[in-house]
């Protein structure tokens, strides 16, 4: 079973809806962030965990980063957006204002080949809604920086960070989206992910 942990946004469903497209016989739940407890995720028996995106800020996120802290050490946990955000914050990273809004942009996403990026094309085009990035020098040693928007003339932005022991993956961007192809092939990978992938 998927976990999916909403923050409210309207993008929770269209990742939620992909998943299903990818394999039918999914069992996917959703809770919201601030109507589910860690003893009723625990409850379910998920094998892996989504922290969706959300329009507010990781200390907004109700039981987002809760939800990372506990279960990252031992099932596969994607955050997406406000979820990558989280990722960040569990484990020391900083989350800052972007000098642009990002909302419905396109930028081409260079990546490292690993984790959920295996088999990806490189750079490959992903839709972007965010108006809070991580710095990718704010990085604790506990996270790999892992993929990167390097647009000319501007610095290099963060778009993706994987933990250096636990199965926990956070991407900025949206892989649900229609206009971003390679998604498809990044959740499915992340379905692949072995369960359980770290003994507790």
């Amino acid at each position: 079973m998927i976990f999916v942990l909403d923050n409210y946004d309207s993008f929770t469903y269209n990742l939620v809806q992909r998943l299903g497209e990818i394999d039918t016989s999914l069992d996917i739940e959703v809770g919201r962030n601030d109507q589910v407890t860690i003893d009723q995720i625990e409850a379910m028996q998920p094998e892996r965990i989504i922290v969706s995106p959300g329009p507010c800020t990781p200390a907004e996120a109700g039981l987002s980063k809760e939800v990372i802290e506990h279960f990252g050490p031992r099932l596969p946990v994607l955050g997406v957006c406000l979820g990558h955000q989280c990722i960040s914050e569990v484990y020391g990273g900083d989350v800052i204002r972007h000098n642009r809004l990002m909302h419905g942009k396109t930028s081409l996403v260079e990546h490292d080949g690993q984790g959920v990026f295996a088999g990806l094309p490189n750079p490959f085009e992903a839709t972007r809604y965010h108006s809070l990035i991580v710095p990718d020098g704010s990085l604790p040693e506990e996270l790999i920086p892992c993929a990167w928007v390097r647009d000319a003339g501007r610095e290099s932005e963060l778009m993706a960070v994987r933990h250096r022991d636990y199965p926990v993956h956070g991407v900025q961007f949206h892989p649900e989206s229609f206009l971003c192809d390679a998604g498809v092939t990044l959740l499915k990978n992340f379905l692949s992910l072995p369960v359980p992938a770290v003994s507790s």
